[in-house]
């Protein structure tokens, strides 16, 4: 299927630290309609960002940092603009961009992307958009203002509406499960649910 993103060298403006060192809540929505791209042996995957969700630090009881600073979450606590990929059920791993200062330990995760170049398979939802992008959790900590594994801004910017839903999977956080920090391009196919 043909994204409406119909060339992949319109990527020239790789996103810088400064971007992701905002709001969780600013940096999630202005993620949508750019670019992931990932290079990995020898073949430049692209894809869309069309759906993604704000954890928005500590006090959010469905983010990982609520359970304080582990092992698993050290990367949340570190600078802006890196991966912070787990794995869940055992299976699929999720990527998450690293947002705000260091210490404060927010992220956005990326829940699914539209198809743009060299990536082939489904790619609606974290886990499949992982196992397509080819992303597990050996890139965990990676800069994403790297050339081989980073967020870019298309050269056109395109107009679309954003639609805000509560999180997926996060009913354990009790007032936190209600809030609508899920964004994503309103009726784009490639969004995990409506």
């Amino acid at each position: 299927m043909r994204s409406a993103v119909t060339s992949p060298d319109r990527y020239p403006v790789k996103l810088s630290r400064s971007f992701y060192d905002r709001g969780t809540v600013e940096v999630a929505r202005e993620l949508l309609g750019k670019l992931l791209v990932h290079v990995s042996g020898g073949v430049e995957r692209i894809g869309r960002i069309v759906e993604v969700e704000a954890y928005v630090g500590p006090d959010d009881l469905a983010c990982h940092s609520s359970r304080g600073r582990t092992e698993r979450t050290r990367v949340m606590f570190g600078p802006p603009g890196h991966a912070y990929i787990y794995l869940v059920y055992g299976m699929h791993h999720c990527l998450n961009v690293v947002t705000e200062a260091d210490g404060h330990a927010s992220a956005v995760l990326l829940r699914a992307v539209e198809p743009v170049s060299n990536v082939e398979g489904p790619t609606n939802g974290p886990g499949r958009l992982c196992k397509t992008m080819r992303i597990d959790r050996r890139m965990n900590g990676h800069d994403l203002t790297s050339d081989d594994f980073h967020i870019a801004a298309p050269e056109g910017a395109e107009s679309f509406s954003i639609a805000r839903r509560p999180r997926v999977g996060v009913e354990y956080a009790g007032r936190w499960a209600r809030r609508l920090l899920r964004f994503y391009i309103r009726g784009n196919i490639f969004v995990s649910r409506p």
